[in-house]
């Protein structure tokens, strides 16, 4: 079975499908692999090391696409790639079915067999094909070094002959895999942390990390897939009024919360921004989804009455070698897990086949 791995064209995306280290091991394993020249480059893998490694690679991206039997990639293929598939062609990437029904049909208009990347059912044989997850740990520390670069002030607590400087106060707004490492993050760096979550059960999760978990009293919010439902205004409001305290004391604030195939969840209102300390930093990691904060932009920092609200998108890009390394990692098991070196089982209930498999033979799946 020959793999091909396709350069990203998304403007500013440095992480690249596969690594030459994986691209090794799944040669070893009988595959073929076929990369696109420069594919690596901006994850600092050079051709040669990819050829080192027992991968050829292609210069035309046509003759690539042509030649392979499953063509790879980090983000949704784009129309000129699209055109360029072939019938019984299989294709993975992240596909955000849920929101990109457009891309679906073009896809399945090809008679290509598309898995989502973004679609790896949260259980337990699945957690290493994660890739939701894997780049989410990334993105989790990205963000806290981000919002420590726009700060006016240092993290930890630090005892100098001019004085004692107090720690740095740090909220978080969601304690999934992102809310998880940055709360460890903004801990090994001294912070004082606090975090919040509308799923009562993750309040062990922070208070092990040492983060003070804010509880608001409620009769719980049930998660579905790893991720909370949308809650009632009441319960927002409920939300509000618990973490207003915090948040007029908090340096930095970061926020995570995401609803797949729906727009991120308003958290943090003008209002509630227009009484925070000036000089303080939020960073909103749910920007690309519309903001979990009211005057988030993406990809833009705004600065407004005092506040630097950042909307960076794609932050695992911004650490392109070890994100592509584990994207990489979950690709080659979760491709490994469904064929081997002669062809896919196509085990059509099989409950991973099943949630991933987005469009095949002609006919959409899942929408």
């Amino acid at each position: 079975m020959k793999i091909g791995i396709l350069k990203e064209t998304k403007p500013g995306e440095k992480r690249v499908a596969l690594s030459p280290t994986v691209a090794g091991q799944l040669i070893k394993n009988g595959f073929e692999i076929l990369v696109e020249s420069g594919a690596g480059t901006a994850s600092s893998f050079e051709d040669p090391l990819y050829e080192s490694a027992g991968a050829k690679v292609v210069t035309d991206k046509s003759q690539l696409i042509s030649e392979a039997d499953v063509v790879a990639k980090v983000n949704p293929f784009g129309d000129d790639e699209i055109s360029q598939l072939k019938s019984g062609q299989i294709t993975f990437s992240l596909m955000y079915h849920l929101s990109n029904s457009e891309l679906v049909q073009k896809l399945n208009g090809k008679g290509v067999s598309s898995f989502s990347m973004d679609a790896i059912p949260r259980i337990s044989k699945a957690q290493s094909m994660d890739v939701l997850s894997s780049q989410s740990n990334l993105a989790g520390y990205k963000a806290v070094l981000l919002g420590a670069n726009h700060m006016t002030k240092i993290f930890p607590l630090m005892m100098t002959a001019a004085g004692t400087i107090t720690p740095s106060k740090v909220l978080i707004f969601g304690i999934g895999v992102a809310g998880l490492q940055a709360i460890a993050t903004a801990k090994r760096l001294g912070a004082q942390v606090e975090a919040t979550d509308v799923r009562p059960e993750t309040k062990e999760q922070a208070e092990s990390l040492g983060a003070k978990f804010i509880e608001v009293k409620s009769d719980g919010v049930k998660a579905e897939g790893g991720y909370a439902k949308e809650v009632s205004e009441e319960y927002q409001q409920k939300q509000k009024e618990a973490v207003n305290k915090s948040l007029s004391q908090a340096d930095l604030v970061i926020t995570t919360a995401l609803i797949p195939g729906r727009k991120a969840p308003l958290l943090i209102s003008e209002e509630q921004v227009k009484m925070m300390k000036y000089g303080s930093v939020i960073v909103d990691m749910a920007a690309e989804q519309g903001g979990n904060c009211e005057i988030s932009k993406a990809d833009e920092i705004v600065f407004k009455h005092g506040v630097y609200v950042i909307g960076t998108t794609n932050l695992p890009s911004s650490l392109a070698t070890n994100a592509s390394e584990l994207y990489a990692k979950n690709l080659s098991t979760f491709l490994q897990y469904l064929a081997t070196k002669d062809g896919f089982k196509w085990e059509m209930e099989e409950e991973i086949t099943k949630g991933t498999l987005i469009c095949h033979g002609g006919n959409i799946l899942k929408s």
